[in-house]
């Protein structure tokens, strides 16, 4: 008989943390020495039980790769986008993980499509690497970008010569990874991170050809509560300094015509005051929640931009989210939120405004890249759990609609009219109705039986929308139903919605998402002994809170990058974001929320019960999540659990929050986690 794996047992070393009178005891604590031997054998020990536990299911994950693999089109391309006289595309090419770009001179349709930048070649060598901030000076002669070798989201800017192809000697690192170009096609602004919290703290200058050490400071935030960064306006106009915080921002803008003179505030921050600018010609218009909980739009001229001069464009409407808008010059194109779902509408200067129609009830429609000022084509983007991601052009005149692309599922079998989805509501535990979107084949049969993977987030006002994977058609092949509980703590319906699920209600979050999962139940969809839950990140904490509350409602949990180590993260000032999230969870420094946070966080509330199976992953990079709050987790549930369940932990030694970097090695890590939920079900092929 084979011997069973023994799961690794962590030292445990006593940390006494007094605080409000209360004193916790963290044998764990030790983990957070990054580097040290200790922690490194640690995570490779539970690294080696983990791969010995799923052993049996390595050959199945092989073939689920490169099932998830084989749907995706190795060779592909971008729908084209035009920018500056010049046309981009992003292709793939088989067996290549990272993309390569392309431009065109439309000045001449005989100008042939040049390479300008293949991320392969700059991956060479690396275990990661990711590229950000693509960004061209106004001449289009100079290509800007961010590159990440580590996966801490901390960025090096490098400049190529576009018309030569050879790299200037200017290098910044420290970054987070992208510029604002002023007008004279030399100076750029970009933002620096703090070494330790990875905040994005001070705005600097550069002009090409100068030393860096020699760059100027040109705004610095001080409330270390605050994030900074830069970019220029749609229109070209402006390079604008935005400073952001959960509840309130604050925006700086300067004419890229003169980029050695200083920023001018458009209205200071206020608490809980949210604004967010766009701007055409001698206006900006203002997306703003100042007396519009679900936010309005404003307009006011530029040379008279305090709050005092905002005039009305759109009211405030209790029952519709104004979640964003694109200006053309003769159309403003409004993104909006109504009962949940996503819609366009389109307001012309002349004639009536009207909303762009589509028939499925649960969908996501978004405007896509739309870099042209003087134009009636909107550029779209649409989706549900049914339809792969579509890209349209739509003539705002004439309403004719043109599909460009859609996402191919490379399969001899896939049709979309195979697959069925549904919107249902859930009871919260406060009579609140919580909307489910719910796909699977036809021919599900809704007995009780069946296996259904219920997934959310559920933090920082973050929507969930319906959306189509590919990836998950090898869950609802094998009979599988898939579900988004669209709980509180984002804002599918609402600015309240988000309000209701946080901070000092940061409980609904929880209790939504048990609740609808026992209503998934109720209804026959599945059973306890068939439902699993998956989150990741504020949904790793999601994860973590309902298996202490409702252990038995879940047959497993697959928990990502997980925030579930809450109280001592968010006492220590120096972990990245922890000072920017006190309006998001709380400031534990204050007895009423410290001891609110206590009672729910997962790391904290771990105790002597039955744990459903689960499988928690992580990357030893991460900057979000440092991986010290997975790896004590699972530490202390191994030591506490009653039941033989498995409890793994994936550490990716290599990767960060993101996981890997590459087009395809990410479904690796979901192979494996599809594996696992398969694998509980007795689903072995």
């Amino acid at each position: 008989m084979k011997t069973k794996p023994t799961p690794p047992i962590a030292k445990k070393v006593p940390k006494e943390m007094t605080i409000h009178n209360d004193t916790r005891v963290d044998d764990y604590f030790w983990m957070r020495e990054r580097d040290h031997q200790d922690v490194i054998d640690y995570l490779n020990a539970e690294n080696d039980y983990k791969d010995a536990m799923l052993s049996h299911t390595q050959s199945f994950q092989e073939s689920l790769f490169e099932e998830i693999k084989g749907r995706i089109k190795q060779t592909d391309m971008s729908v084209p986008y035009r920018r500056n006289g010049y046309l981009y595309i992003t292709k793939f090419e088989k067996g290549k993980e990272y993309p390569i770009h392309y431009r065109k001179d439309i000045s001449s349709e005989d100008n042939p499509e040049t390479l300008f930048l293949d991320i392969n070649v700059l991956a060479e060598g690396h275990a990661y690497y990711s590229v950000s901030g693509l960004s061209v000076s106004p001449d289009n002669t100079i290509l800007a970008y961010g590159e990440d070798t580590v996966s801490r989201r901390i960025h090096t800017i490098r400049f190529k010569n576009l018309e030569t192809g050879e790299y200037y000697e200017d290098v910044i690192k420290g970054t987070s990874g992208s510029v604002a170009w002023a007008n004279d096609n030399k100076t750029v602004f970009y933002t620096l991170k703090d070494e330790d919290t990875l905040r994005s703290y001070r705005v600097m200058k550069h002009i090409l050809g100068t030393p860096v050490e020699e760059d100027e400071v040109v705004y610095t935030e001080e409330d270390d509560t605050f994030i900074t960064y830069c970019y220029r306006t749609k229109s070209g106009k402006f390079v604008m300094i935005a400073s952001y915080h959960s509840i309130m921002t604050e925006y700086r803008f300067l004419s890229t015509e003169t980029p050695d003179a200083d920023f001018k505030v458009i209205t200071p921050r206020k608490r809980n005051h949210e604004y967010y600018i766009d701007q055409y010609e001698d206006k900006f218009f203002i997306m703003t929640n100042w007396n519009a909980k679900n936010f309005r739009l404003m307009e006011t001229e530029v040379d008279q931009c305090d709050k005092e001069h905002w005039k009305e464009v759109i009211a405030h409407r209790d029952d519709v989210l104004l979640e964003g808008i694109e200006i053309f010059k003769e159309f403003l194109v409004v993104n909006e939120r109504i009962n949940g779902i996503t819609d366009i509408r389109v307001i012309p200067q002349k004639g009536e405004e009207y909303y762009i129609p589509f028939q499925e009830e649960s969908h996501l429609i978004y405007p896509s890249t739309n870099m042209e000022f003087d134009t009636d084509v909107l550029r779209f983007g649409y989706t549900s759990m049914t339809t792969p991601n579509s890209v349209y052009d739509f003539n705002m005149n004439t309403k004719e609609m043109v599909l460009l692309k859609q996402t191919e599922v490379v399969s001899d079998t896939f049709k979309v009219e195979d697959y069925e989805s549904e919107r249902l509501w859930a009871e919260g535990h406060d009579g609140t109705k919580i909307p489910i979107s719910i796909v699977y084949k036809k021919g599900f049969k809704k007995d009780g039986k069946a296996p259904l993977l219920l997934y959310a987030y559920g933090s920082y006002g973050h929507s969930m929308d319906p959306y189509f994977s590919s990836v998950r058609l090898s869950l609802l092949d094998r009979g599988f139903a898939y579900a988004i509980a669209h709980i509180r703590g984002g804002q599918e319906m609402g600015r309240q919605w988000y309000e209701d699920g946080k901070m000092l209600k940061k409980k609904n979050t929880f209790r939504d998402f048990i609740h609808c999962g026992k209503f998934l139940v109720e209804e026959k969809y599945t059973s306890p002994d068939s439902l699993f839950a998956m989150g990741g990140s504020a949904g790793g904490l999601l994860m973590g809170a309902v298996m202490n509350m409702e252990p038995n409602l879940w047959k497993g949990i697959v928990s990502a990058v997980p925030f579930v180590d809450v109280i001592n993260t968010m006492l220590d000032d120096s972990i990245p974001l922890t000072t920017g999230e006190y309006d998001e969870w709380g400031n534990p420094n204050e007895e009423e929320y410290y001891h609110y946070i206590k009672s729910y966080s997962p790391y904290d509330n771990v105790e002597a019960k039955a744990y459903p199976a689960t499988l928690v992953t992580t990357g030893y990079h991460d900057s979000q999540v440092q991986y010290w709050e997975p790896a004590k987790w699972v530490a202390k549930l191994r030591e506490y659990k009653t039941n033989d369940n498995p409890l793994l932990l994936h550490c990716n030694m290599e990767t960060g929050h993101g996981g890997a970097s590459g087009r395809f090695a990410k479904y690796k890590e979901v192979a494996m986690e599809y594996a696992f939920l398969l694998d509980l079900m007795g689903i072995h092929e």
